[in-house]
């Protein structure tokens, strides 16, 4: 099987070709309708290989990562819609986003929890900016796409300084999900 994938050079790393060859020959075949399930956005954005010497180029494979989810979320939403309808559709992202802004909304200021002592965190400033984004994009409708969201990166922190990981990663995929169901 040819790849869609260059190689990087064997002096540079790069993702293992037989793990980035298998996940994607999964997911056509759920894509295709081959399996009976499907891969949800968060199963493709915490997809991880191995780097390898001379692997895949890992800028490719994570723009096909990136084409993958945006692929899967249009077969739901298009699934969603010849049963239930556009109107259905578009409730049930409100409901989401309202979820969404309710969160951004907290009235004590602290948008997510501290993380413990030591334990690796996200920078608040720069969580919370990217918070200020989404409000006006809902407050507003100031354009953000669900790439800006996926494409931002946090400052790391340690400890009660910054936000935990976990939380910020859920609601961020949650809001990927929200975008790329309006796209």
């Amino acid at each position: 099987m040819s790849s869609l994938f260059s190689t990087v050079p064997r002096t540079k790393k790069g993702y293992e070709k037989d793990e980035v060859d298998d996940f994607f020959d999964e997911a056509r075949a759920l894509y295709e309708g081959r399996e009976n399930r499907t891969l949800t956005s968060g199963e493709i954005q915490t997809a991880t290989f191995e780097l390898v010497r001379g692997g895949y180029s890992t800028h490719e494979v994570d723009a096909a990562l990136d084409r993958l989810e945006s692929a899967f979320i249009a077969r739901q939403r298009a699934a969603y819609v010849s049963v239930h309808g556009q109107q259905a559709w578009m409730d049930a992202l409100a409901g989401r986003a309202r979820t969404l802004y309710d969160r951004l909304g907290r009235p004590d200021g602290k948008r997510f929890v501290p993380a413990d002592r030591g334990e690796p965190a996200y920078d608040m400033d720069d969580v919370d900016d990217l918070c200020d984004r989404l409000v006006d994009y809902f407050d507003r409708q100031v354009p953000l796409t669900a790439a800006e969201v996926r494409d931002t990166v946090f400052r790391r922190r340690k400890g009660p300084k910054g936000y935990a990981e976990g939380p910020v990663d859920a609601f961020c995929s949650r809001a990927v999900e929200v975008l790329l169901g309006v796209e």
